[in-house]
This record gives structure tokens, sequence and C-alpha cells, in this order.
């Protein structure tokens, strides 16, 4: 009896059964086994392959780089994304082998375009990510080895590898001219090292932040990603910003307008009061004057009163001095 189960049959135990290793044909690889339920398979050079499921904190930083990729490629439609078990085939010198990345892209330029009622990818993949699996030795050779070495040979231009930990993050890209990759230049050093895609341009990250996986409102903030995610979000708030220090200038200018009147008001007022003021002291200054004219001519009166009495009272004299002698 066979050990390798048959496709699509019931078992008794609650766990599928594996058939990683079996061998069969291409032909019944497309036909059985390619788009199994419980379980995933890829095909090499005549053995089934099981893809290994990846930790879900591994799963989180496969989903936020699937956001970063998506909001890219809203903004730069240079390319479709790849996922749900989508596969491949690789004609290697060293066999033939048929592969099922866990995310991929294939570009606008490609060659061979991408057909939207296909479940499987009639050309080379422009990228390949593999979540990587770390729950056998074998799972993390065949994504860091074997699937590198076949990619390359293959003429996929770029190969990520991501899982939850620095140490087996990742990132090739094929040299114009040759057939095996070697690591994406980065800038900066350590964890916080800018990867900088050569197939999509302008498209960047850091290594720390798949660990760290920042939100997206502090990423479409950052300037290493403010160019592609929601930048729309970024000139909608800068336009707020301004249209707001606009609205405060404004009313900085009608305030500065108003204290400007009411220094205005205050000047005309004091003007007034000084003119009201001039004209009092004129008026006060007039009555004096005419008081001290009207002294001076009721006591040049008096004097002239006097002058005349005496005078009067002089010649009274002199005639009283006449009748006598």
């Amino acid at each position: 009896m066979s050990q390798w189960p048959i496709p699509g049959e019931q078992t008794a135990s609650v766990e599928p059964v594996s058939a990683d290793g079996q061998l069969v044909s291409e032909a019944e690889y497309w036909q059985d086994w390619y788009n199994t339920g419980d379980l995933s398979y890829e095909w090499n050079n005549g053995r089934l392959e099981e893809k290994p499921v990846s930790d879900f904190e591994t799963f989180q930083v496969y989903l936020w780089f699937l956001e970063l990729l998506r909001h890219y490629l809203r903004l730069q439609p240079i390319g479709k994304l790849v996922a749900l078990e989508m596969g491949f085939r690789l004609a290697l010198r060293s066999g033939t082998v048929i592969r099922k990345p866990d995310l991929a892209v294939v570009l606008d330029t490609n060659p061979v375009a991408l057909d939207l009622t296909h479940s499987s990818y009639h050309g080379v993949f422009d990228l390949c990510v593999e979540a990587l699996s770390t729950e056998k030795p074998a799972y993390v050779h065949r994504d860091l080895v074997v699937k590198k070495a076949e990619y390359a040979a293959g003429g996929v231009p770029e190969y990520y590898v991501l899982h939850r930990e620095h140490g087996n993050l990742a990132f090739y890209g094929r040299t114009r001219g040759s057939s095996v990759y070697s690591p994406l230049p980065t800038e900066g050093s350590g964890d916080d090292r800018l990867v900088r895609s050569r197939i999509l341009p302008g498209f960047q990250f850091r290594v720390s932040d798949l660990i760290r996986r920042p939100d997206l409102d502090a990423i479409r903030r950052d300037p290493v990603y403010s160019s592609f995610v929601l930048p729309e979000w970024t000139r909608a708030e800068q336009e707020q910003v301004q249209a707001e220090q606009a609205r405060l200038q404004a009313e900085r200018a009608q305030a500065q307008a108003e204290q400007a009147r009411l220094r205005a008001e205050r000047t005309q007022a004091q003007a007034e009061q000084a003119r009201l003021q001039a004209e009092h002291d004129r008026d006060k200054a007039s009555r004096e004057c005419n008081k001290l004219s009207r002294e001076r001519d009721e006591a040049l009166a008096e004097a002239r009163r006097e002058v005349a009495a005496r005078a009067a009272l002089e010649a009274e004299l002199a005639s009283l001095r006449n009748r006598s002698s």
C-alpha cells in the first residue's frame, strides 16, 4: 500500500497527511497537487515539497511589507501584486522547479503579461518574497540557499526573505549580466540601514521598520515613505496648516489694524483734548486780558476824575482867595 495520500482523500486523522517528498510527474502535479486544499506543495524536479507555514509574528512582518508594496503600486502603478499561492515554472539546468512565492510582483514591462484568468503565472516574476519558516532547518535552507539559487538562475531580478528576526532578513538583487544574487546596496548601518529596490523606482524601507512595524500614520509622515505612502494626506494636512496659518495671519493683521485704529482714535482724542485745552487757555487768557484792560481803564478814569476834582478844588480855592483880597 502506498504511504502517500491520494489528493482529496478524507483521512480519519485531524491533521492532514503530508505528501512531502512524494515523486509525481509535472503533469500530475499541475492536475492533482497544485491546488490542494489543506496543504500547499511546490514541485522540485519530480518531487513534492510542502510549503511550510510561518509563525504569526513573521506573518505580521509579511502583512506590513505587503501594505507598503500596495501603497507604492497604488501611487506608482507599474506592476501587479501576486499572492494566494500562485506558482510559476523555472526550467533550470539542474532541472525544472515550480515555486509558489508568498508574494510576488509582475511589472508591466515584463515580456509575459499576467493573465487575470489563470491561477499560475507563465513567465518569471520580477520580485519574489518568501516569509521564512524556522520550524525546521530544512525550511531555512530551502528559502535562504536553494530558492535563492533557483530564483537567481531563473532570472528573478530581486528576491526578499522576511522574518521576525533581523538575522533572517535578506534582500537580494541580480546584477546586470549575472545569474547570481548579491545583497542589495543599503544606506546607513546596522538594523536602521535603508534598502532600496532597483526594479521599483523610489521603493525603499528601513530594515528595523520590518521588525517594529510602525503604523500607517507614522510611516506616511516619515521621509523614507512619505513620497509613496498616502502623500495626498500629507498634502491635505499641509494645505490645512497653510490655511490655518493664513487665517491666523489674517487675524493678526486684523488685530494690528484694530490696534492702529484705536491708537489713531486715541491720538485724535488727545489732539481734541489739546485743542479744547488750548481754547480754554486762550479764553482764560482773553478773559484775564479783558479784566486787566477794564481794570486799567477804570484806574485811568479814576485818576482823571481825581485830577479833575483836584483842579476844580484848586480853582475854587483860587476864586475864594481872589474874593477875599
